[in-house]
C-alpha cells in the first residue's frame, strides 16, 4: 500500500515504515503529526484518486528530527563587468517516518 501526498508545496510517494524528510513542520521531536493533504491511494487491488484531495484519508507520521540541508551555492557573474556575487543557503526538513496510511 502505497500514498501520493502533499506537505510543503512538494509532493512525495510514501509506504508504511519509509522515513523521508519533508519541509520544516512545527511539530516536536518524539510527537506524532497527521498529514491530510493525501492526493492518492493504492493498496489491496483499489486505487483512490482525490480531486483535490482524497476525502477521510491521512497518513500518520512520527517526527524523528529537525535539521538543516546541505550547503547550496548560488554564483552569479556578469563577465567583462568585474561582476560577481556569491550566497549560500541551507534549508530547514523534519525528518519523518510513516507510522500508518487510513484510508
Amino acid at each position: 500500500m502505497f500514498a501520493v501526498i502533499k506537505t510543503g508545496g512538494k509532493q512525495y510517494t510514501v509506504k508504511e515504515g519509509d522515513t523521508i524528510n519533508i519541509e520544516k513542520l512545527d511539530v516536536e521531536v518524539g510527537a506524532n503529526h497527521k498529514i491530510e493533504e493525501v492526493l492518492f491511494i493504492s493498496g489491496d487491488n483499489k486505487q483512490t484518486a482525490g480531486s483535490p484531495f482524497v476525502k477521510g484519508a491521512s497518513i500518520e507520521v512520527e517526527v524523528l528530527e529537525h535539521g538543516k540541508a546541505d550547503r547550496v551555492y548560488i554564483f552569479k557573474k556578469k563577465r567583462r563587468k568585474d561582476y560577481r556575487k556569491r550566497q549560500g543557503h541551507r534549508q530547514m526538513f523534519t525528518k519523518v517516518k510513516v507510522v500508518k496510511i487510513n484510508g
